[in-house]
């Protein structure tokens, strides 16, 4: 089985290669974010996803428009996840009726086979009260991030009203309190204090 939250054959970001450039402090956070390009999917609209909802009506990106919406991928035995978990609730709770919008995007890692039901069972653990859904083969995961930037997978995107990827935390935990989730909740309250279009 893959070690949580990493790409097989790759090192986490906190070792990435040398030729890639710095970006600004405010664009991205997370292990080795000042030397992750996220300028490859931040300040451009949000790709299409292509996923399987769990008990949910699908959701297609161009929806969420006028909503701000953070997308955060998780899988069964990370660490990261479970830490990660309890600050995506309570930003869930506080937040939706501000106009906040969650999804939870699970990436299968086990090398048993996907069941569904466990995925449910494991949202359900976490508390999660907003929609989620099975990003089989990590084929939206490649598409938003692992392409341009492997390493971590357990990586989340903001997007603002227009639907363009604004800040990206580029994996690891950000777990209640921690600097990390207090950024993450300044970078909401921003978005949330923007006009929609």
């Amino acid at each position: 089985m893959l070690a949580a939250c990493e790409v097989a054959g790759s090192a986490p970001a906190t070792a990435p290669p040398k030729t890639q450039p710095a970006v600004a402090p405010l664009v991205a956070i997370g292990p080795g974010a000042d030397t992750i390009d996220a300028r490859t999917i931040v300040g451009k609209p949000a790709p299409a996803w292509d996923v399987d909802w769990m008990g949910a009506t699908p959701i297609d990106v161009a929806e969420l428009r006028g909503q701000v919406v953070l997308v955060r991928w998780f899988t069964e035995g990370c660490p990261y996840c479970k830490a990660t978990a309890p600050t995506l609730v309570k930003l869930h709770d506080e937040l939706g009726d501000r106009g906040l919008r969650i999804v939870g995007m699970y990436h299968h890692k086990s090398d048993e086979p996907l069941e569904p039901a466990q995925v449910r069972a494991l949202a359900g653990r976490f508390g999660f009260r907003f929609p989620v859904a099975i990003d089989h083969g990590w084929t939206s995961l490649r598409r938003w991030w692992l392409d341009d930037h492997p390493g971590w997978t357990s990586v989340s995107f903001l997007l603002d009203r227009k639907g363009v990827v604004r800040f990206v935390h580029t994996g690891g935990s950000y777990a209640p309190d921690s600097d990390e989730a207090l950024q993450m909740r300044r970078w909401i309250d921003q978005l949330l204090a923007e006009p929609a279009p």
